[in-house]
């Protein structure tokens, strides 16, 4: 197994609110963080030391919430609020994806840019298109990121070549193609994926919670993003208290009362949730990917963010490319910050900002609880780390490491050239 020392300026979270920073050494054991140094672990002694001079070492970044068919067209249609966004730039592109060939040439152009990126992990949706969503998952095996890969299911309220033509046909596909990919890869792993609920009737909620029971996946959609969204979900499920209720009716909003082995839910934006709904979600472990640049972009709103954090619930932050325009989750962390004090300025002023520390913790320890032990450099966590070499952003001042880290973070050298090593579970990929 992989077993190493680096040696460097190291930076983790400890917890929301704590950043630990030091010039020392990090242990990875087995794949595995077996501890943090300011001296020289000679118990280790038998271990590769790898000097890293004075460049930083971090925990690699989680991206909770990505569309890849989207790639494509990041950074335009800005101009779109959700659903005239959806309609004039997204349902277009994902529709060619059932052309393989077009698949195969738009999905080696993410897949590379995603692994030289900050990401070590990410949720990712595709495509409703089966073999498509195979051609994603083997390119992204070969990145080395550790991911999860949805094929979407949408069987109503969306483009003839899109929508599935009935809920058993959507089922049955996603049978199959979970049952293709079965003991296929060694990173890359299936999540259920009803698009959002306008697009999936009852019935075929209904059928994939018995997909979740029979193969104990988790789950991944969005929730309560944009108003007219809302009030579109009520329309369609006036049985449903609430948006989040839509999903807990078909037992897909988390683990609470199931039988099953532990399954995660992740729910993209939460920017409107009401009280209710934010209850639901904190009682049954829904994680929340938050995503600061797609609100925005579309207009959708601002997130409670400091609510989910005050509450302790689980959250972390996604691209959301295309709404959001970059894959850097770097520039996730300064927008949630952005965003966290315009919520203060406009919507509440009794909120606080979000905090350097906590968004660097959403970006890293607090996403990466959806893959267990991920996201520290604490004692026993997959070992999952970026090198950057800060060097390259000249200045004339005398920088703590805090102060390194979050220069670099805001002047996104994670997009210039920044990152010179990238490990994963311990494996370096770059």
């Amino acid at each position: 197994m992989n077993s190493f020392i680096l040696k460097g300026n190291i930076c983790y979270s400890i917890s929301k609110t704590k950043l630990k920073t030091l010039s020392g050494y990090v242990v990875c054991k087995d794949g595995k963080c077996a501890g943090v140094f300011e001296k020289f672990p000679g118990k280790y002694k038998d271990l590769e030391l790898r000097d890293l001079k004075d460049k930083l070492i971090i925990p690699g970044m989680v991206d909770l919430h990505i569309h890849a068919p989207q790639y494509a067209f990041r950074g335009m249609g800005m101009d779109y609020e959700l659903i005239e966004w959806l309609n004039t730039q997204t349902f277009p592109e994902e529709a060619k994806y059932k052309d393989a060939d077009y698949a195969k040439k738009a999905y080696t152009i993410f897949s590379d840019n995603m692994k030289n990126s900050a990401t070590t992990r990410a949720c990712i949706f595709a495509t409703r298109h089966r073999n498509a969503t195979e051609i994603l998952m083997d390119l992204m095996e070969e990145t080395g990121l550790v991911t999860y890969v949805g094929k979407i299911n949408m069987d109503r309220s969306a483009p003839d070549e899109l929508v599935e033509e009935s809920a058993d046909m959507s089922a049955f596909n996603t049978f199959g193609w979970i049952n293709d990919i079965a003991g296929k890869y060694k990173r890359t792993k299936p999540i259920l994926t009803p698009r959002f609920i306008p697009s999936c009737t009852d019935d075929l909620m209904d059928q994939l919670r018995e997909i979740q029971r029979a193969y104990s996946l988790p789950v991944q959609s969005h929730l309560s993003e944009n108003k007219g969204e809302i009030e579109w979900v009520r329309e369609l499920r006036p049985d449903s208290a609430f948006y989040g209720d839509s999903y807990d009716k078909h037992d897909l909003f988390g683990d609470e009362n199931l039988d099953l082995e532990k399954v995660n839910t992740v729910m993209a934006h939460c920017v409107w949730s009401s009280d209710e709904e934010v209850n639901l979600m904190r009682e049954n472990g829904v994680f929340i990917a938050h995503c600061p640049a797609s609100n925005i972009n579309l207009t959708s709103g601002i997130a409670p963010v400091r609510k989910y954090l005050d509450l302790d619930m689980k959250i972390g932050l996604g691209s959301d490319v295309a709404g959001g325009q970059t894959e850097s989750i770097f520039r996730a962390i300064t927008d949630a910050i952005g965003a966290s004090k315009m919520y203060l300025r406009y919507v509440d002023e009794n909120a606080k900002a979000v905090t350097f520390e906590e968004a660097f913790y959403m970006a890293t320890k607090g996403g990466g609880e959806f893959f267990g032990k991920v996201g520290s450099f604490e004692e026993g966590y997959e070992f999952d780390a970026l090198v950057l070499d800060d060097s390259i952003l000249a200045h004339p001042l005398e920088l703590n490491l805090r102060q390194r880290l979050e220069r670099s973070i805001y002047l996104s050298l994670d997009l210039c050239g920044g990152i010179k090593e990238k490990y994963i579970q311990g494996n370096k990929i770059i």
